[in-house]
Order: C-alpha cells, then sequence, then structure tokens
C-alpha cells in the first residue's frame, strides 16, 4: 500500500519517469541486488531522459523547422564547402550564448535551408527557444499584423527568441515596410540573440537587395560584424546525379544510378 502511495504522488507531481522507473521497480518477480544509491541513481536518469525529451519536442514544436535535420545526418561527400569542423564548433551553440549571427549562402539545392534547420534542432536540443521563418512569409505576416494591431507583440516575439533563422533573404524583392521591418527586427536582437539569415544572394551583395542605402547599412551593420559565415557550392541536390557524379553504387540491373533527390544534407 505505501509503495502505491509513492507511485501515485510521483505520477501526482508529474515525476513520470521516476514513477516509471519505480513501477518496473516493483513489478519485478525477484528485486535486484542493485545498492540503494544505484537505483536511486537510474530512476533519477530515466525522469532526467523523459524531461530533457519532452522540453526538446516542446522546442521543436514552438520552432516549426522547415526540415526535421539533425548535425549528425549531414552527408560530407557531396562537394558543397562545408567544413566539418567548423559545424562541429558551431554544434556546441556558445556562438549563440555569445549572441553571435551565422550568414548561411549558396546556389539554389545545396542545402542551406538544412544545415540552418540542422543547426536550429541543435539549437533546440541545448534548451534555445527557435523560430524558423521564410523572409516572405515573415514580412507578410507582419504587413497583416499592422492591420489588426498586433505589430509590437509580433516584434517583441521576435526580439525575444534565442535564435531566429530568417530563410530566403534576397528571392523576393523588398518593399520598404520590409526593409524597415528586418532593420527593427535586427536592431531589437542586436547584441541580445542570435540570428541565422540564409539566401542564395551573396552576402557582398546584400546591400542591393535595399532601396535605402541607409536602411541597408544599419541592416548590415548589425548583422554581418558578429557573424559566422558558411558558403556552400557546387551543383543542386534535387537534380538526379548520373552515375560519374554519383558516390552510389549502381544497380546490377540498370547500370546506372540517380542521385538523391530533394534538399538534403
Amino acid at each position: 500500500m505505501l509503495s502505491e502511495q509513492t507511485h501515485q504522488k510521483m505520477v501526482d507531481m508529474k515525476l513520470f519517469g521516476l514513477a516509471s522507473s519505480f513501477q518496473e521497480y516493483l513489478d519485478q518477480p525477484e528485486k535486484d541486488a542493485l545498492a540503494f544509491e544505484e537505483r536511486l541513481g537510474l530512476m533519477v536518469d530515466r525522469e532526467w531522459s523523459g524531461r530533457s525529451q519532452r522540453r526538446l519536442q516542446r522546442h521543436l514544436a514552438v520552432a516549426k523547422l522547415r526540415h526535421n535535420a539533425c548535425l549528425e545526418d549531414i552527408d560530407y561527400r557531396h562537394p558543397r564547402n562545408l567544413d566539418r569542423s567548423v559545424l562541429q564548433r558551431l554544434s556546441a551553440c556558445r556562438w549563440i550564448e555569445e549572441h553571435q549571427n551565422l550568414l548561411v549562402t549558396g546556389p539554389t539545392g545545396v542545402g542551406k535551408t538544412w544545415i540552418a534547420c540542422a543547426l536550429a534542432h541543435q539549437a533546440c536540443r541545448q534548451g534555445f527557444v527557435s523560430l524558423y521563418f521564410r523572409v516572405p512569409r515573415l514580412l507578410q505576416n507582419l504587413h497583416l499584423a499592422r492591420a489588426d494591431g498586433s505589430y509590437p507583440r509580433q516584434l517583441l516575439r521576435l526580439a525575444k527568441t534565442s535564435l531566429l533563422i530568417l530563410d530566403d533573404l534576397g528571392i523576393a524583392p523588398l518593399d520598404d515596410n520590409g526593409q524597415r521591418d528586418l532593420l527593427e527586427i535586427l536592431e531589437d536582437r542586436h547584441g541580445l540573440a542570435s540570428t541565422i539569415v540564409a539566401g542564395q544572394v551573396p552576402v557582398n551583395h546584400w546591400h542591393e537587395l535595399f532601396s535605402d542605402p541607409t536602411l541597408a547599412e544599419a541592416f548590415l551593420d548589425r548583422l554581418i560584424h558578429n557573424a559566422h559565415r558558411i558558403e556552400m557550392k557546387g551543383p543542386s541536390l534535387r537534380k538526379p546525379q548520373d552515375k560519374k557524379n554519383s558516390d552510389l553504387p549502381a544497380p546490377l540491373e540498370s547500370g546506372a544510378q540517380a542521385g538523391p533527390e530533394g534538399e538534403t544534407a
């Protein structure tokens, strides 16, 4: 009876991992020979793992990442100018703790968005709140927010996010409101939070995305001076590759092998 009460108290306190481990122990026909400290350590580990997993799922649900990407799944075989040591350093997330930025550029289809999402996934693992937006959709949302009065609240939400991913910068022209919105976002986050910006346009041409040179200078000043850079190269991974360009074995019956389709790492 006392054991049942103890188990129920664990459940009531939402110690679900601890309760599950304790119930498994009670259900054993013969209790193991582990010392009390060892058994308690296993139970606490179960609770810790469960909480960590639930926290990660909450962060991923908030982030709404475009790809379910992980750094462990990056394929370095394709020549995309990816430096394994750079990504390993970024995986520690010290750059987020120090409120630095990351710029990911390269031609279409090389996996820029995938890499950005993989780094955001790693940030979620380490407890950082992340948000993913394509720049055209974000600016459209802010335009609507002006109309319904939620614009200040939306900017505050963006400002308080530990890691903000702005994808597809430069894929569509920026109107005057869009240029000012991007500057407001970076102004609120400068020195306080980290931003990943990804796009096809090389960094040295970002100035041309703005019709107002003053806004362009202000935008770049708040973004690039403390930013890491990943400049990807190579052919699109969305296009089928012939046998010569593929590093996968060809099927025996066809003698040829198509490469990967879709944007992958």
